[in-house]
């Protein structure tokens, strides 16, 4: 039998049944935590530094963002509705524990699996983050409601549409449930979703994984992606309650999902041998910004106003008709937004062709963006910003989508609940 959470000796430097009293003074702080700045690019802190894990929200949303991500999606084997439940309560007190650097449970005895696998022993909290989301999946399969769940679902949580150029595989899209976890160092992220998926055995099987690391950019300033282009410039401000409200965190409208957001995440492969071989001026106007500054083109600083209606001497737009930046900007999609947390990825090499001629190879660098995407509605949010620019962006002749999931993160725990309480209740 599994051990109930919260039974056992921490790592190495932490005192276990001491710091149960850390988590416990954790919830009643995390309600009034402190929003981070516009720029979600955190430095390296001292390995002892935890993130909150109850409140109103749940963290890694608008945490400023680790340097390291381990993102599963699981597919839910459980039959019975009082299983799923049981396991959202098991991985809450786990989460709330694994977040203060503590080990999920006790040391087991000889003759029984090891309770904790050690490879984070000492490495403390490094600031890590668990965020948990419900797929489509959860709701309905193959019209069948599993768990008494299907009036429940959201309307938000859409089948997202096929979009022009997506190559979706099926070992990277979908999922009944998600998992997010983030950190300052990859082994503790991975050890956390290691130990959570461990205490789902018979109920929860992995569907996808995909890591992921912060690229490059000093701590402090905008992450730059894989293609050298800082990531993120357009993004509300975190520190705006307001824009909060309005484009990340669902309001009254979503019932049992007040106070969540709703994750789109998409592993987006980038052919990166073909975009070096570019000439700067070519891949700034691919994107529409200057690769050293980040300002708009015609522009001088990264957070200037985008001034779509300049022209050039010849009357040609500054800012390229089909460029990344305009394509996505709030002026060209009715006011829309998204919170971008994304993380650059590499998976070694991949046989595979691309499908752009001349583009066309056996062999490639397998390497990318891990698109996480935050919002209110996907429907106003993501899904209103990328139809046009799956047809029109010209970033198109280097990227593809090849995996895809939306789910529905809701609100954070309360001490003594647990993350989808709203949902069951």
């Amino acid at each position: 039998m599994v051990n109930k959470a919260g039974s056992g000796a921490s790592r190495r430097g932490f005192l276990g049944q001491g710091l149960l009293g850390g988590v416990a003074a954790l919830a009643g702080g995390a309600a009034a935590q402190a929003t981070p700045p516009r720029i979600m690019h955190g430095p390296g802190l001292i390995k002892g530094h935890s993130e909150p894990f109850y409140g109103r929200y749940q963290a890694g949303i608008i945490t400023p963002t680790q340097q390291y991500l381990y993102f599963a999606a699981l597919d839910v084997t459980a039959e019975k509705r009082e299983e799923v439940i049981d396991l959202l309560r098991r991985w809450t007190q786990a989460a709330a524990r694994l977040t203060v650097g503590l080990d999920v449970e006790g040391d087991a005895t000889a003759d029984q699996p090891p309770a904790n696998s050690l490879e984070a022993e000492g490495l403390g909290p490094a600031r890590l983050t668990l965020t948990f989301g419900f797929g489509a999946g959860l709701f309905t399969r193959d019209g069948t409601d599993r768990f008494g769940l299907a009036a429940r679902r959201p309307e938000a949580l859409i089948d997202l549409p096929r979009f022009n150029g997506d190559q979706l595989l099926a070992e990277k899209t979908g999922g009944d449930l998600c998992i997010q976890a983030c950190a300052d160092n990859a082994t503790v992220a991975m050890h956390a979703v290691r130990q959570l998926i461990r205490l789902g055995y018979g109920l929860v099987q992995p569907r996808w994984v995909q890591t992921g690391f912060g690229a490059g950019g000093k701590p402090g300033e905008t992450p730059r992606n894989l293609m050298g282009f800082k990531d993120g410039t357009m993004n509300p401000d975190t520190r705006d309650a307001t824009a909060m409200g309005r484009f990340v965190w669902v309001g009254d409208e979503g019932g049992w999902m007040k106070g969540g957001s709703y994750l789109v995440a998409r592993p987006i492969r980038i052919a990166l041998e073909h975009w070096d071989r570019m000439k700067l001026g070519f891949q700034e106007q691919v994107v529409g910004r200057h690769k050293r500054s980040g300002a708009p083109l015609g522009g001088s600083h990264e957070f200037e106003p985008l001034r779509l209606d300049a022209v050039d001497a010849d009357g040609n737009p500054v800012i390229p008709e089909n460029s990344h930046t305009r394509l996505g900007a709030p002026q060209v999609n009715d006011g829309a937004q998204i919170l971008r947390r994304a993380y650059a990825y590499d998976n070694g090499v991949a046989h595979i062709a691309e499908r752009w001629p001349p583009w066309r190879q056996g062999v490639m660098m397998d390497a990318g963006l891990m698109f996480l995407a935050w919002q209110r509605d996907p429907r106003t949010g993501f899904v209103k910003i990328f139809e046009n620019m799956a047809k029109f962006d010209m970033m198109n002749q280097f990227v593809t989508h090849i995996g895809s999931g939306l789910f529905a993160c809701p609100p954070g725990a309360r001490a003594g609940g647990y993350v989808g309480e709203t949902l069951f209740a």
